[in-house]
Order: structure tokens, then C-alpha cells, then sequence
């Protein structure tokens, strides 16, 4: 007779992630596992009449990191889809055009309550550069598409001073 024992983190530890954000501790945590994502004009979509905002992403596993460290295996990105509900209205100030290939680098999420349990969700990119989303609510998803691929670059972002 085989005997199970409780669940442990290394369980899950090569599944796909599929979070989800309704309030600042929420927002925290997808916010530092989408740093340093990368995704081109092309991967964002805002469909006003679901009142969906989508980015696919190509996300640096974070979670992996000290993993692939202590093991010595390449650092990993996946494809994941940063999904926010209820957008009642996106702004970006971004000036690429829509069909250019330039990629963009994700920094941070950040939330700024409105009245009423509406705010603005800012995407932060790299350049000074982001997305702002009015939101009748905070609800924020991240899911992981594929699987995970070595990192081009082999390494870890940095933010050289």
C-alpha cells in the first residue's frame, strides 16, 4: 500500500502558473513575476466589448531562478497570457507604430484606487513608457500558454545603473 503525504511547493514546481489579482498583495505578487517580461504592439489586444485588456508576454520564470542556479540549467521564459477584466478604457503613450516589431520590457505593475472599488492599473515598461487601464474593478489573471523555452540570452535581466 502506497501511503500520500501532504502536498509540498516542489509539487507544483514545473506546472504552469495561473494566478489571480483582486487587491494590492494579489497585484504584488503577478506584478514581480511579469518584471522583465518582454512582448511587441502586436501581442496586445483590447477587445471594448468584453472589456478585456491581453498582453502575451515572454515571461522570465522567476520562480525557477534559484533552481536553475544551484542546478546549474538555463534560465527559462514562457508565454504567458497577462489578462485585465473590466477595462472600461486603455491609454497608452507609447509611440511605436501598431505594426512594429520593437520590443518592449515590462517592468511593474501598479494599482491607483478610484471611488468606488474602480482605479487605473499602469503597466510600467522600460523607457518611461506604459499602459494605463481604467478598471471598473481590480482583476488581473496571469497564465502560463506553453511550455517553458531556454532563455535566449542565458541569463538573468539586469537593470545596469
Amino acid at each position: 500500500m502506497t501511503s500520500i503525504g501532504d502536498a509540498s511547493f516542489d509539487d507544483g514546481a514545473n506546472s504552469p502558473l495561473r494566478l489571480r489579482a483582486i487587491d494590492f498583495e494579489d497585484l504584488e505578487v503577478v506584478s514581480a513575476l511579469v518584471q522583465d517580461s518582454v512582448f511587441s504592439m502586436q501581442d496586445c489586444a483590447w477587445d471594448r466589448k468584453r472589456r478585456e485588456f491581453a498582453i502575451l508576454i515572454n515571461r522570465f520564470r522567476w520562480e525557477d531562478r534559484e533552481d536553475a542556479v544551484i542546478s546549474g540549467s538555463d534560465y527559462e521564459r514562457v508565454r504567458s497570457v497577462l489578462l485585465v477584466r473590466d477595462a472600461m478604457e486603455v491609454k497608452s503613450d507609447i509611440v511605436a507604430p501598431s505594426e512594429s516589431d520593437q520590443v518592449f520590457s515590462m517592468l511593474a505593475l501598479r494599482f491607483s484606487p478610484g471611488e468606488d472599488g474602480t482605479g487605473k492599473l499602469d503597466v510600467l515598461l522600460a523607457g518611461d513608457m506604459l499602459y494605463s487601464v481604467q478598471v471598473e474593478c481590480l482583476d488581473v489573471t496571469l497564465t502560463d500558454v506553453t511550455q517553458p523555452y531556454r532563455a535566449a540570452s542565458g541569463k538573468i535581466p539586469s537593470h545596469g545603473k
